[in-house]
């Protein structure tokens, strides 16, 4: 039981921290696209590549946000500890893009959970109907951290437009070897839990509540954990010792 609670706690924790590489410098310069029109772009893509992660049925839901120029981006994925910890492991991510008025495909993307800020957010190719190249970048003190994705209509992509998106990114001097497949075979329509987090409800207390659906020893844990990871192991591991009386 013990272990179950600690797998889960650290899956809620640690999951928005994959998907970028790191690196020294400044953010690499990814020219956005010209001529485009983010009223195209609207709607689902699945992920079909992207930097350093290990998520599965990975989905990008964009839509219109509260004022011009403003768009919200759902992310949806399975997280593999999640599901090996055997509760439903589909993990919802929702951020606010805000478009530049002079450059509709370069924007900035802030997630609730992002600590350093707003990361830029480029839209460098696509056909709309097809496929997209999508390039995000954050600076932090003298270094960056990136990701790049490479989205699809369609649970599939034609194997020469991946690598035209994959030389694009290559002649910005993105390495696409850091970009990982990602799998959408025998992805489940629809789920029980969804770890929903968005900026008017994150806060240690609301996180607490939507993973407590997964058992009242867990929301007590994931709210420690938004006030520090010291608390988090000192909690988890007095209440096992409490139930089977073990140290």
């Amino acid at each position: 039981m013990r272990a179950t609670y600690c797998l889960i706690l650290a899956a809620a924790v640690l999951a928005v921290a994959a998907a970028h590489t790191y690196h020294l410098g400044n953010c690499p310069i990814v020219e956005p696209m010209s001529g485009f029109q983010m009223s195209k772009f609207l709607g689902l893509w699945y992920a079909i590549q992207k930097t350093s992660t290990g998520s599965r049925c990975l989905t990008y839901n964009f839509t219109l946000g509260e004022e011009p120029g403003e768009y919200n981006l759902e992310q949806v994925s399975e997280h593999p500890v999640l599901g090996v910890a055997s509760v439903d492991n589909k993990y919802h991510y929702t951020g606010h893009l805000k478009a530049n008025s002079d450059v509709p495909s370069k924007m900035t993307v802030k997630f609730p959970l992002s600590v350093a800020g707003t990361s830029s957010f480029t839209v460098f190719m696509t056909d709309y109907e097809t496929y997209a190249g999508i390039y995000t970048c954050q600076k932090l003190p003298a270094a960056n951290r990136r990701s790049a994705t490479i989205l699809s209509r369609t649970k599939t992509l034609d194997k020469m437009v991946i690598d035209k998106i994959r030389s694009r990114l290559s002649n910005f001097g993105v390495n696409p070897y850091d970009l990982s497949i990602i799998d959408h075979a025998k992805c489940p329509a629809e789920t029980n839990l969804n770890f929903n987090i968005d900026k008017e409800t994150f806060s240690p207390q609301s996180i607490a509540g939507v993973v407590r659906k997964a058992g009242e020893k867990l929301g007590d844990g994931v709210e420690y954990a938004a006030e520090g990871v010291g608390k988090v192991y000192n909690h988890i591991k007095k209440d096992a010792e409490e139930e089977d009386g073990m140290p």
